[in-house]
C-alpha cells in the first residue's frame, strides 16, 4: 500500500532524486533550486515547505526544506526515507559557535550530534543512542573542503530543542549549560541534526549536516543578511559537490 502523498509532502517517489539537500528555510530551498539547479521543477509546496528537483553538473538532485527544530526535521526526513525512497539527506544550515577556534563564516561538518532533546527516547533502545553521520558522506565532504581550502571543522554539534532559553541566568557565564556543552568539545549549536541522524540510522539510509557559522556565542559576532548569503553559497556548493560524488 502506498504511503504517498503524505499530509506533508504532495509528491511521488519518482519526483525525488536519491539525494536531497535540506535547508531549514523554504525560501532558501527555492534559492538553491533557482541559483544552482538546471531545469528545476517544484515538487512540493504543502504548508509552504518548498521542494524542487533539477540537475547539478548533469546529475539529478533535490532540495526541500525541513522547517525548524527536531520535530519538523523528524517528520520530513522520516517520510523521505521511508515513503519516498530517498537514500541520502544533506542538511545545510546555520549554527552558533561554541569554541574559540570556530569562527564566524567557518564551516562545520557534523560528525555526530549531541542533544538535549527527548527525541532519541522514542527509539526505545535500552541505553543512550549516539546520533552519528554517515562516514562516507563525512569523508567525501571533508576531502572536498580540504582540496578547496575551506575553513571546515569536523566534530560534534549540539542539537538543542531551545532557541530562546533562560539558560540558568543566575549562574556565572562559565557554569551555564551551553558553556558546559562547550567544555565537552561541542563545536556549535543548531536544532535539527540529531533527529536527522537517528532517522537515517533507523532506516539504513545516509545523512550529513553541513553548517555555516552565522554567529559566535562567545564573542557575539554575527553575520548580517548579505554576509550570510555569501557565506552560505560556499556551504551549498560544497554540499552539492558532495552529492555529485555519491552518484
Amino acid at each position: 500500500m502506498a504511503h504517498y502523498p503524505t499530509p506533508h509532502i504532495d509528491a511521488r517517489p519518482e519526483d525525488f532524486a536519491p539525494t536531497v539537500l535540506m535547508p531549514g528555510d523554504p525560501l532558501r530551498s527555492r534559492m538553491i533550486a533557482e541559483q544552482f539547479f538546471e531545469g528545476a521543477v517544484q515538487i512540493n509546496n504543502v504548508r509552504g515547505v518548498q521542494g524542487y528537483t533539477g540537475t547539478y553538473r548533469g546529475k539529478r538532485v533535490s532540495v526541500m526544506a525541513s522547517g525548524m527544530g527536531m520535530p519538523s526535521m523528524g517528520i520530513y526526513s522520516y517520510e523521505l526515507f521511508h515513503f519516498f525512497g530517498v537514500k541520502n539527506i544533506i542538511r545545510v544550515g546555520s549554527c552558533g559557535s561554541m569554541q574559540p577556534q570556530v569562527g564566524v563564516r567557518d564551516l562545520v561538518i557534523a560528525l555526530s550530534a549531541a542533544t538535549d532533546s527527548a527525541y532519541p527516547d522514542h527509539f526505545s533502545v535500552p541505553g543512550k543512542l549516539a546520533p552519528t553521520a554517515d562516514y562516507t558522506l563525512v569523508r567525501t565532504c571533508a576531502d572536498l573542503a580540504e582540496r578547496r581550502g575551506a575553513r571546515a571543522h569536523i566534530g560534534t554539534v549540539l542539537s538543542s530543542d531551545v532557541f530562546y532559553g533562560e539558560d540558568q541566568s543566575y549562574l556565572p557565564e562559565s557554569e551555564r549549560s551551553l558553556a558546559r556543552w562547550g567544555k565537552m568539545g561541542i563545536l556549535c549549536v543548531e536544532m535539527e541534526s540529531a533527529a536527522l541522524y537517528l532517522n537515517a540510522a533507523r532506516t539504513g539510509a545516509r545523512a550529513l549536516t553541513l553548517l555555516t557559522v552565522s554567529d559566535s556565542l562567545l564573542t557575539g559576532e554575527a553575520l548580517d543578511a548579505v554576509e550570510r548569503q555569501n557565506s552560505f553559497t560556499e556551504m551549498i556548493t560544497l554540499a552539492l559537490d558532495t552529492a555529485f560524488e555519491l552518484s
